[in-house]
């Protein structure tokens, strides 16, 4: 024992630098284990929902995932087979999975889908928003966008996750967790806004629109990854060094909040007899006056010219509302005057909240809007995190138009919130 002490003391570097790769070590099988732990709990509770009992007549409900292994920096398919597809497999669901080899996939295959009982997202925000484009695209977008839509997060950036699921640190938890709650079956409307050039067919986003400076500096962070935590201040200051001050002109019309109508019912009455609809029909025509076709009202447009640093058009799903008696977007129109210093500390802000609302910006609440930008302009919009040229667009909100899965405690949450 003396022996081994004199060594270690003799040796001191090395044995310090032993016993730290050991510590390493050791915390690293310790949190695979507890990963190991997570799943096996997760499966358990999802094969109590494959032993349920059913009708032998009744067929199973058909789930067709959307998976896009190139997510996560090429990570999103190996932690889709750890981590969701054994819960999917022992849930008792008909499970389609289909790999999306290509930018722009998803919006093709939503296209031509066949019926399905659900449609699983298994990627970041750049899936989410071309499975949603796809689906809204369709010829009968009214009766497929009351299909159910699932997300599991597996993309670098997962905005919606923050909205469906609480917040989790630990990324097995988070996916897992995300899985169960499409088998719980609860789920919350979310807003779309369509946004629609001149040329272009529609794009569909769950977030919003973004077009300015910021936006700009922050998709040139990656850039600088060699600074490790510094790269989002780096991309901030070395924009400031190409152009300052950095202005983005445009004129923009919108159209006030408008009045939520009531919840559709779930369930609808079955279907009168024939000779009833008849009979109806027939007394309708006859009892009922003609009538002129009335002129429509002009719609009450309000125009605004604007000078600023960023413009976004965010909608209501990060703070949901059951109880909101109106339906609207929110435009933010920040000032322009902004000193450089507050430039690249608030650059780093809008990182964690793309969305956010500085002190001393113009808001405006619109149901509908319309972006005319100068000839000449250039530049991207941010879409949910993915790239567009910047155009004149007409942007429209459709108020709950799409149902996704969350987990119960926040439908719970909202639900209190709407007795209280």
């Amino acid at each position: 024992m003396a022996k081994v002490l004199a060594a270690l003391r003799n040796h001191w570097k090395k044995s310090t630098f032993g016993a730290c790769l050991l510590g390493w070590g050791g915390h690293w099988l310790y949190g695979k284990h507890c990963d190991n732990l997570l799943r096996r709990a997760a499966c358990q509770e999802a094969q109590a929902f494959g032993n349920q009992l059913m009708p032998a007549t009744m067929p199973l409900k058909k789930a067709t995932v959307l998976l896009n292994p190139a997510a996560c920096k090429g990570k999103a398919g190996n932690l889709f087979e750890k981590n969701a597809a054994p819960i999917l497999h022992l849930s008792g669901l008909d499970v389609t999975i289909v790999k999306t080899d290509y930018e722009g996939q998803a919006k093709q295959l939503l296209e031509i889908m066949e019926n399905t009982d659900l449609i699983i997202v298994a990627g970041g925000d750049g899936t989410v928003q071309e499975v949603i484009t796809g689906l809204l695209r369709r010829a009968d977008e009214a009766a497929f966008s009351k299909i159910p839509i699932g997300f599991i997060p597996l993309g670098k950036t997962c905005t919606l996750s923050h909205t469906l699921y609480p917040e989790c640190t630990n990324q097995v938890q988070h996916i897992t967790n995300a899985t169960l709650a499409i088998l719980k079956g609860e789920t919350v409307p979310l807003d779309v806004l369509q946004i629609k050039g001149k040329k272009e067919q529609p794009v569909f986003a769950v977030s919003g629109l973004r077009w300015g400076s910021y936006r700009d500096a922050g998709v040139k962070a990656s850039k600088y990854w060699y600074l490790g935590p510094l790269k989002t201040k780096a991309a901030h200051l070395f924009s400031i060094f190409k152009e300052w001050p950095q202005k983005h002109q445009a004129c923009l019309m919108y159209m006030g909040p408008t009045e939520r109508p009531p919840e559709e019912p779930e369930e609808k009455s079955s279907r009168p007899p024939l000779y009833v609809r008849l009979y109806r029909r027939l007394r309708s025509y006859w009892s009922s006056p003609k009538e002129f076709p009335q002129e429509v009202a002009p719609e009450d447009w309000e125009k605004l010219k604007l000078s600023t640093i960023e413009l976004s058009i965010a909608t209501q799903n990060k703070q949901l509302d059951l109880a909101r008696t109106k339906d609207f977007m929110d435009i933010c129109i920040e000032a322009e005057c902004v000193s450089k210093g507050e430039f690249v500390h608030r650059g780093s802000q809008k990182m964690r909240d793309p969305h956010m609302c500085p002190e001393g910006s113009q808001c405006i609440q619109a149901s509908r809007c319309i972006l005319q930008l100068p000839e000449g302009t250039e530049g991207s919009f941010g879409i949910d995190n993915e790239e567009y040229e910047a155009m004149p667009v007409e942007v429209k909100l459709l108020p709950r138009k799409l149902r996704f899965f969350c987990d119960p405690k926040i439908r719970e949450q909202l639900l209190q919130a709407v007795v209280h």
